[in-house]
């Protein structure tokens, strides 16, 4: 019983560094450095990284390098003579 508490209790706390880690991963971040400070800072580390992640996805330099990555990756898919949907 106390086995089953323990491991539920580990799983708990485990959920928010995990979250954090993944959403730092799927940025180009460090999964491994945001893990840790999950484990150490949870809820502060997963409130920074959200403020970073704002602050990159509202840059306009960051929309306008998506937006022609976009761009390019349609060209190219149509010089190979893939058809694209539009994504208006």
């Amino acid at each position: 019983m106390f086995i089953d508490i323990l491991l539920a209790f580990f799983c708990a706390l485990s959920f928010l560094p995990l979250t954090t880690g993944y959403c730092a991963y799927s940025y180009g971040r460090s999964f491994w450095l945001w893990f840790a400070l999950g484990c150490v800072l949870p809820i502060v580390s997963f409130f920074i990284l959200f403020a970073l992640l704002y602050r990159k996805e509202m840059d306009r330099g960051e929309q306008l390098l998506a937006e022609a990555k976009a761009l390019l990756a349609a060209a190219e898919a149509r010089a190979r003579g893939v058809e694209i949907p539009d994504q208006d």
